[in-house]
């Protein structure tokens, strides 16, 4: 595996240095530099262009929006947004990945510890997802990724046991989503074509704790549907649509007629919290032939085992196609364990979509 160059541009000397003892303990990873603004940035990465760059929002001289803008026009290159736990800094991120960041993690609040933390590892597999991405024809033509090789990790199954299904019980109209690398614009594409009575609508985005509330409240004022990162014991509604919040599992509950989430911390899963799985195993206690499972593009193997068990309760599954995926990771998992029902490109998901619960 080639050596990825990694460029770290943030204000904050000390955050540069966790990033690079975070970074160079990869042996696929090494950083080339750092710079304190995009200035100093351009004329270090002029001599040795790097792979992939990491950007803070927040900046002297030149802000990290501005600067992405720029390097996207000029020089495309795979940007990972590195930014701070606060609204504004969610907000900007949010609006970072439309303008064509790859992904955004959240800033390292502490020093690095020789075992590297779960963020730590996130923030890896970010720039490795990230150095896969071609951006020049990141909307005509995916890079397909091998499932990662990974350590040890936790199991769905031993976080959420299988439960004794219900008989007879009324059937339960719902769309559950999940989806990681490739910017937040195949969840638009999605969405901003659906009508304000779609069915109940559960999603999982790969996203850092507070940046999905930023991402719900962007795409409430873009689409016809209600949309919101899910509190616990949110109500299951037609025209509602409940994203998953950052650093939490999200859940499906039934009681009587009533479906609603749970919103629950705990490990990470399948490498992710919130995790794919956890939604699509939840989802499969009382999956039938109204459930709909859709499996995006992304990095990984998230998510596979859990619309597996969807399609065997009796859900029918989509998975995004290799040729619209700016990352052919976790569809491509899903459908070699038989998950998949079916794989389309993304144009055509929000008319299957309609077609399947309109049938």
């Amino acid at each position: 595996m080639k050596v990825i160059k990694v460029f770290i541009i943030d204000d904050s000397a000390v955050v540069r240095k966790v990033l690079a003892a975070i970074l160079n303990e990869s042996r696929h990873i090494t950083v080339i530099g750092s710079a304190a603004d995009p200035i100093f940035a351009m004329r270090h990465m002029e001599k040795d262009w790097p792979d992939v760059i990491t950007l803070d929002i927040e900046m002297p001289r030149m802000d990290g929006l501005t600067f992405l803008k720029k390097i996207m026009a000029e020089r495309p290159t795979p940007v990972v947004m590195c930014s701070t736990l606060t609204e504004a800094g969610s907000r900007a991120s949010v609006q970072a990945l439309s303008y064509g960041a790859i992904d955004v993690i959240a800033k390292p609040k502490s020093q690095v510890n020789a075992n590297l933390p779960d963020s730590s590892k996130l923030l890896c597999d970010a720039v490795k997802a990230a150095a896969k991405v071609n951006l020049k024809q990141v909307r005509a033509k995916p890079i397909k990724v091998a499932p990662l090789v990974i350590r040890p990790k936790l199991a769905v199954d031993k976080y959420l046991p299988t439960k004794k299904r219900t008989k007879n019980a009324k059937k339960l109209s719902l769309i559950a989503n999940g989806t990681s690398t490739g910017r937040t614009q195949a969840i638009d594409a999605i969405l901003t074509q659906l009508p304000a009575d779609i069915p109940p609508i559960l999603i999982v985005q790969h996203m850092p704790e507070k940046f999905t509330k930023a991402f719900a409240e962007r795409l409430n004022t873009i689409c016809q549907m209600e949309i919101k990162e899910a509190a616990d014991n949110d109500v299951l509604l037609p025209g509602r649509v409940l994203v998953a919040p950052g650093g939490f599992h999200m859940m499906l509950e039934k009681s009587h007629d009533k479906a609603y989430v749970r919103i629950k911390d705990g490990p990470l899963i399948s490498r992710h919290k919130p995790s794919v799985d956890v939604l699509f195993r939840s989802v499969a206690e009382y999956a039938d032939d109204k459930c709909l499972g859709i499996i995006m593009t992304g990095m990984g193997d998230d998510g596979a085992v859990g619309l597996k068990a969807m399609r065997d309760a009796g859900a029918y599954t989509l998975g995004q196609d290799e040729n619209s995926c700016v990352v052919y990771g976790m569809p491509l998992v899903a459908q070699r364990k038989g998950a998949v029902c079916l794989e389309v490109p993304l144009r055509q998901i929000p008319q299957k979509i309609m077609t399947y619960f309109n049938n």
